[in-house]
């Protein structure tokens, strides 16, 4: 008996996959929290992020006094007859400027600590919840 030519055997069942799909593996098995505390690009992107949102907020709220107080200068400056009020024997002017404005600083401080508690708790649902 005479065998004819010998065929290789079949191949196997070959899987064709993506190089995306490998990646996507790779990165369920870290999480946010882990690439914040091994200081990956990731998370220092997620660090700068938030040191971001800071900054700016505290800018905001500085320009928002600062125009508070400017308000207060331009009303004593440019309003005569205010200048004129003595309030206990102590010029009105003294009175707003000295002691109106802690209700000012009280209230940025307020909102500064509201806001920022806000950012940092939307930094840890991020960083907790990826």
């Amino acid at each position: 008996m005479t065998m004819g030519p010998r065929r290789p055997p079949a191949p196997g069942r070959v899987r064709v996959a993506s190089p995306r799909t490998a990646a996507r593996r790779f990165l369920d098995g870290t999480s946010v929290s882990q690439e914040v505390a091994e200081q990956t690009a990731v998370g220092e992107v997620m660090v700068r992020s938030l040191i971001r949102s800071q900054l700016r907020l505290a800018l905001v709220v500085t320009a928002g006094f600062t125009c508070a107080l400017l308000l207060f200068w331009v009303f004593v400056r440019w309003v005569p007859f205010f200048a004129d009020w003595v309030i206990l024997g102590i010029p009105a002017p003294w009175i707003l400027l000295g002691v109106g404005v802690y209700p000012i600083i009280g209230a940025c401080a307020w909102l500064y600590v509201r806001a920022a508690t806000k950012n940092e708790d939307q930094y840890r649902d991020l960083v907790d919840g990826a």
